[in-house]
């Protein structure tokens, strides 16, 4: 049976029943994509900030790396901080089956894509992070009722301080009930919990990684069949290999050693 566990002290209080299901020790939401919609639009409300991640492979390997550094150690506190956590991953949920653990599946760019096309209206305000130039154009034509404000932050950002904080001070000013960070992982995680801990900020963020591209068309998805099979990542491979090669050849499949360790240890 799954293992149900309340939500930890230091996450902010969920606006949904206080249960996770515990898995390579992350704790999961048990919700579908309308539930989670739902979750999204109440803490798009509350006054405090407080933001999603949506762990897939990539998440967890980065969790556990093979040595100990500050970067990974930034990023379990931004996951252990997150409000609502999403499992984004197909091949992280048959790991979890086959330790008699049922997971449900909201991927990122599914939420990201449901969120625009069936929740965002009039009077929302959107906050990007992340993207292009052209981002805004393509959204607004896509989606001309929000109104939004994007800040575009250098490259190596969690090496540059100033940048982190100009973040912030973007997000806390803009005042937008949606934050979507666009800046990849694990940036997008430990800048959100760095949001939340300035107290300043207010709305929900969400760590979307490429989902503006796919929704926008400046990148293609994988075709449904992949993405059931789960064989969405390698669609993406063959997409951009020399940008993702490394990320699912190389250190992807530590996947199955990082659920093996946890298996004879015992733990969730």
């Amino acid at each position: 049976m799954p293992e149900i566990t309340e939500q930890t002290s230091n996450k902010s209080a969920p606006p949904w029943p206080d249960t996770s299901i515990a898995f390579l020790g992350i704790d999961i939401a048990p919700l579908n994509l309308p539930e989670a919609l739902d979750a999204i639009d109440l803490m798009a409300k509350k006054g405090k900030f407080s933001y999603v991640v949506t762990p897939n492979v990539d998440h967890f390997v980065n969790l556990y790396p093979e040595i100990p550094e500050a970067r990974s150690a930034s990023f379990r506190q931004a996951y252990d901080a997150a409000s609502l956590t999403l499992c984004d991953s197909r091949v992280v949920r048959a790991l979890a089956r086959f330790a008699g653990i049922e997971l449900t599946v909201v991927p990122g760019s599914d939420l990201t894509a449901s969120l625009f096309h069936n929740r965002l209206g009039q009077g929302d305000k959107v906050a990007i992070i992340g993207g292009d130039e052209s981002l805004l154009d393509d959204l607004s034509r896509l989606f001309p009722k929000p109104t939004y404000e994007q800040h575009i932050p250098p490259m190596g950002i969690l090496k540059k301080p100033q940048a982190m904080t100009d973040v912030v001070d973007f997000v806390s000013t803009a005042e937008a009930n949606y934050i979507l960070f666009a800046i990849g992982s694990p940036q997008s995680e430990i800048i959100a919990h760095q949001c939340r801990k300035s107290g300043k900020c207010k709305g929900v963020g969400l760590c979307i990684g490429a989902s503006l591209e796919f929704i926008t068309s400046a990148k293609k998805r994988a075709p449904l069949w992949m993405q059931k099979a789960g064989l969405e990542w390698s669609f993406r491979l063959f997409s951009e290999p020399s940008r993702l090669w490394r990320r699912y050849l190389v250190e992807g499949p530590r996947i199955f050693k990082i659920f093996l360790d946890h298996n004879k240890s015992g733990k969730r």
